[in-house]
């Protein structure tokens, strides 16, 4: 875009160059997904950054801890 290109749809593209003449397909990267951070090793692995799939980030802490009065 800083080179002076514009994004376009396909069907934005089809309406303007029918043939594709003249036109670059840029793809973007499929590991840009969030998805392929829980991939690899697994998480509990020495040297491992995989990420776990968790339910909960673990609220229990926050809960007050009882102490009794003695």
């Amino acid at each position: 875009l800083a080179a002076g290109g514009e994004i376009l749809t396909f069907d934005q593209l089809a309406l303007r160059a029918p043939t594709g003449r003249k036109t670059v397909l840029v793809q973007g990267r499929r590991n840009a997904r969030e998805a392929v951070r829980h991939f690899g090793p697994a998480p509990g692995a020495p040297r491992s950054h995989t990420k776990p799939y968790v339910r909960s980030k673990g609220h229990e802490r926050s809960r007050p801890s009882r102490r009794s009065n003695v």
